[in-house]
């Protein structure tokens, strides 16, 4: 088992706060992930506010319950890429073309600029950027329903 030799927690101000063993404080600490894709869990840095890494994370579920809750908090407020879950319709096969969808994060509409915004990753997913640069995953091309897979595959 890990032994880890910070701790981190949020302050009133509403800003993350890496305390070291020797008691040296830093303020504004920010989690990222090293592999936000493929291995959203594993190998996280905590940096500080000039982008120092001040602690490496093996795994996410090694640490302490409340340190893992106020890791996940940070990097809910530092990533924004929802996942697709369900293509709703598409209005047209041409691009730029306006998709409907369903999220892990509720219902969204969004203009493709052309088809190199759809990117393969490794394992099936697909990462889809949207006209103002917005990026959507596609988790697992191959467990979508059948209605999303044949929209997408025109783009494919």
């Amino acid at each position: 088992m890990n032994t880890f030799t910070f701790t981190l927690h949020w302050n009133a101000a509403g800003r993350l706060v890496f305390t070291a063993s020797d008691g040296t404080v830093h303020i504004g600490v920010v989690p990222v992930r090293a592999f936000p894709v493929s291995a959203a869990e594993e190998g996280l840095s905590i940096v500080d506010v000039d982008g120092h890494e001040l602690a490496w994370i093996d795994r996410l579920v090694d640490l302490p319950a409340d340190t893992q809750v106020a890791v996940r908090k940070g990097l809910q407020e530092r990533e924004f890429m929802p996942e697709i879950t369900r293509l709703n319709s598409v209005a047209s096969y041409a691009t730029p073309s306006t998709w409907e969808v369903d999220t892990d994060r509720g219902p969204f509409q969004f203009v493709l600029k052309g088809e190199e915004d759809i990117r393969r990753l490794s394992g099936g997913a697909l990462l889809v950027v949207d006209s103002h640069g917005v990026q959507f995953l596609i988790r697992d091309l191959f467990a979508l329903d059948r209605h999303s897979k044949k929209l997408l595959d025109r783009f494919l």
